[in-house]
């Protein structure tokens, strides 16, 4: 890895994390891509640049996790799902499945039709919950639950936690806020567990890149959250399931 290479990953981190298109997906994709050799390094580098993007988060939406008390409440209830999957599977899922291109071109696939078959039969409940204040436990428990699901490279946390927060009776903005917040807990510890786990090892070059790419992720993260707020007020995601199954196909080609 070079210092371009650290920005080239950060950026797509920044871009991705947020959107329902799977950033750890599009990290191991760019890295196949660019040749690099999914290496333990490597591995936890596309985990730590993800505190980057949560930076973001801490800069726009400071009072709710620092001041509201009942959100942050929600939020952790809703981050244990995954914090107890991600103890019990870490091992598995670092050493099998990061760094599988093909576990991430069937999951952008399938998860692709999948989010747009979803957004073709949705529709808002009148009564849907409009405030991210007025989260319930019940319903945070839910959500978390299916962001667990994104612990399977590809997935997409953002598409997981945003498709079951619709499902429950959430809108849209709602639950995409949520799901910024509820990013904060889950790849800090994520990225924290790791580096607890692996950091001992790295060189000072290694930290170097690490922290380039936290701050290209943090930057364009930025941006990416505001698009996707102004997106959302006049738009589905069946664009971004499109775009899914168009980037699966033609990684497909150009990978095999």
């Amino acid at each position: 890895m070079d210092l371009m290479t650290a920005v080239i990953l950060g950026v797509v981190e920044g871009i991705s994390e947020f959107l329902p298109i799977s950033s750890t997906g599009h990290l191991i994709l760019t890295s196949q891509l660019l040749g690099l050799k999914h290496t333990d390094f490597l591995k936890s580098f596309e985990i730590a640049i993800q505190v980057g993007a949560i930076m973001s988060v801490a800069i726009l939406y400071w009072r709710y996790l620092l001041v509201d008390t009942r959100t942050m409440r929600m939020v952790i209830v809703a981050f244990v799902p995954t914090g107890i999957m991600g103890l019990t599977l870490y091992k598995l899922v670092k050493q099998y499945l990061l760094g599988s291109a093909s576990v991430v071109l069937w999951s952008l696939l399938i998860g692709g039709i999948l989010l747009i078959l979803f957004e073709l039969r949705h529709r808002e409940r009148e009564d849907a919950v409009a405030a991210v204040e007025n989260i319930s436990l019940r319903q945070a428990l839910i959500i978390g639950c299916f962001q667990s699901l994104a612990m399977i490279p590809g997935v997409s946390r953002s598409a997981a936690t945003i498709v079951g927060g619709l499902i429950i009776g959430l809108k849209r903005k709602v639950i995409v806020e949520f799901s910024f917040l509820l990013a904060a807990p889950t790849m800090l510890a994520a990225a924290a567990y790791d580096l607890l786990k692996s950091g001992a090892g790295f060189s000072p070059d290694q930290f170097k890149f690490l922290a380039v790419g936290f701050v290209a992720s943090f930057v364009v993260a930025l941006l990416s959250i505001k698009f996707l707020l102004r997106y959302i007020q006049t738009h589905t995601f069946i664009a971004f399931g499109v775009y899914r199954i168009v980037l699966a196909l033609v990684s497909l080609l150009l990978l095999y």
